[in-house]
């Protein structure tokens, strides 16, 4: 079908040029003289307006449309004389492609969030999700490039895994076994050798694993992909399917992983206001007050770092109550990471070095025996945005790591292996892209930035 962008016809077309565009009406005002339809394909956030006069061959017929409808529209470009818009399309042809029907569940104007989770399949028609859904798509490009600048390559790690990066047990089981009728041995355990692959598989949590195979040879290396978590939680911020980034660096420390990190997030940012320009103005205009000045304050910040033990006693003297208490050896929440971030520090801010007992083997264990070489990256309005280690890459501390976390040397003997030929330094962090999204746009909830999202009791489509 022969047609032009709306985007490619706002930003070079002139006044007198022909143009061809087809789209969806937003909406229409109609008077006697003149009707004006505002026509939108989804290459940017604004609309082309079509101006049909009440001399148009057919005016009627395209009168009746209401907003979702779909047209084809051959004209001429005119310059504007309303505000908002420096051009205007005179008709000679409006062909209707597909007409919407009245109880469309999106017409409604100031129809909430909440109840646009329930129809997932028609809020990328609406103003929000469509911006949404343009920068989700210009930061995933975003991430391949600021890789790719840097040397690094891509590796594919599988969503089938054996497998528990984290130690959690909440994965998702993989299975081809009669789900009424598994096979079981003699102490009444299903008998997973009898399963396709011979043992239990699940769904990934983390690629981080099996990208360290690939970091031991090619040095720098980055995974982008879904990843799964059966966690019964519905916080704004989980979600039980969703998108990891994970780069992994071979010759590197806890100091080279974090200079990363900033960079990548600082990229990301400079991304947005070179790409997602006009979205980001809708965003700051009716989604969160401020968005662009606190983005604008993260691309040229440097930095903070704290050690957590001193991050708690900043914490205990806040002289505040805390809903989920404070002390040496829990994790931090993110009232606390919010504090930190927002009052303390006042920037960006990576707390690092937690204690070995509320983080997971892989961690290179620092001279104390008490703490190990990680970090997360707390950030304004969100919290823990990022969150990576030093591996521990020594085979006899890694041993004892797994032995006191509980962990079976022999179903990891692999990853064993990488340290007992040509071990090396190591280091490397994992991003959620969707709460990458989140700080992007101001949005408060996983959900809305996933296009048909995985949560507890829901997995339509």
């Amino acid at each position: 079908m022969e047609r032009s962008e709306i985007k490619d016809v706002l930003s070079k077309g002139r006044a007198g040029d022909a143009a061809t565009v087809a789209g969806w009406i937003k909406s229409v005002r109609a008077s006697k003289s003149v009707a004006f339809v505002h026509l939108n394909d989804g290459s940017t956030f604004d609309s082309l307006q079509v101006v049909v006069p009440e001399t148009f061959p057919g005016r009627d017929a395209v009168l009746r449309q209401i907003t979702g409808a779909a047209l084809r529209v051959k004209g001429t470009l005119v310059a504007s004389p309303g505000k908002g818009q420096a051009l205007d399309l005179a008709p000679e042809e409006i062909e209707v492609l597909g007409e919407c029907d009245a109880s469309s569940p999106v017409q409604k104007a100031g129809t909430s969030f909440e109840f646009l989770r329930g129809v997932a399949h028609m809020r990328p028609r609406t103003n929000t999700f469509g911006a949404v859904f343009r920068v989700r798509s210009e930061l995933a490009f975003a991430v391949h490039e600021f890789f790719r600048e840097r040397g690094f390559a891509l590796c594919h790690s599988p969503i089938l895994t054996t497998s528990d990066c984290e130690g959690a047990g909440a994965m998702f089981s993989v299975t081809t076994l009669d789900a009424e009728k598994p096979p079981r041995g003699e102490d009444g355990r299903i008998d997973w050798s009898k399963d396709f692959f011979g043992e239990r598989a699940s769904l990934t949590v983390s690629g981080q694993l099996e990208a360290e195979i690939l970091a031991m040879s090619l040095s720098k290396v980055y995974t982008f992909g879904p990843t799964f978590r059966a966690e019964n939680s519905t916080t704004p911020r989980h979600a039980a399917e969703f998108w990891m980034i994970e780069p992994e660096l071979a010759f590197a420390d806890l100091k080279d992983d974090r200079e990363l990190a900033e960079d990548f997030v600082k990229a990301m940012v400079a991304r947005l206001f070179e790409r997602c320009e006009r979205d980001l103005r809708f965003f700051d205009e009716r989604v969160e007050k401020g968005l662009r000045a606190k983005l604008e304050a993260v691309a040229t910040a440097d930095f903070g770092v704290i050690e957590y033990a001193k991050a708690i006693s900043v914490l205990e003297k806040a002289g505040r109550t805390w809903d989920h208490p404070v002390s040496w050896g829990r994790d931090l929440q993110t009232e606390h990471e919010r504090y930190l971030t927002e009052e303390y520090a006042k920037r960006p801010l990576f707390v690092i070095d937690y204690p070995k007992t509320i983080k997971p083997f892989y961690m290179y264990c620092n001279d104390d025996d008490k703490t190990v070489a990680c970090m997360d990256l707390l950030v304004p309005r969100v919290g823990e945005l990022i969150g990576g280690s030093q591996r521990e890459h020594r085979l006899d501390r890694l041993l004892a790591r797994m032995k006191e976390c509980g962990v079976d040397e022999k179903a990891y003997s692999w990853y064993a292996d990488l340290r007992r030929f040509g071990t090396v330094p190591h280091a490397g962090f994992g991003l959620g892209f969707e709460r990458l999204l989140m700080y992007a746009t101001g949005m408060e909830n996983i959900r809305d930035v996933s296009l048909c999202p995985r949560v507890p009791g829901y997995a339509k489509f």
